[in-house]
């Protein structure tokens, strides 16, 4: 299956379970894959016969900007649903990483990895 990604798409947003997260806002990192036939647009050049990568970028957009969530888990799932509906999508893989965690201890980020096939 052919694949197409989006890396590290970084976005400001209110998402968080302490209020204070929800107040302050804080940085999260995306990425999100994609499966999908892709043969017909590779052999046409034509932005038409392939999964539009844009549109993928706009769902993650527009759901960090207008909702806000207290669990990644759930803002990866609303994603993840959402990319499904695009035409050609055979699956989607969602990585939603929140660098600055509100912990007593040291670590990089905390992640939550979604995968969802299409199911018709």
């Amino acid at each position: 299956m052919d694949k197409i990604r989006l890396k590290n798409i970084v976005f400001y947003a209110h998402h968080g379970y302490f209020q204070a997260e929800r107040d302050l806002g804080q940085k999260f990192e995306i990425d999100i894959e994609v499966e999908g036939d892709l043969r017909a647009s590779a052999a046409s050049d034509d932005l038409a016969q392939t999964i539009d990568y844009r549109k993928i970028y706009e769902i993650a957009r527009d759901r960090f900007a207008e909702e806000n969530f207290k669990l990644i888990e759930t803002v990866a799932g609303n994603i993840a649903d959402d990319v499904l509906a695009l035409d050609g999508v055979q699956s989607v893989t969602i990585r939603v990483r929140k660098p600055h965690v509100p912990m007593r201890g040291l670590l990089d980020h905390v992640e939550v990895e979604l995968h969802r096939p299409f199911q018709s």
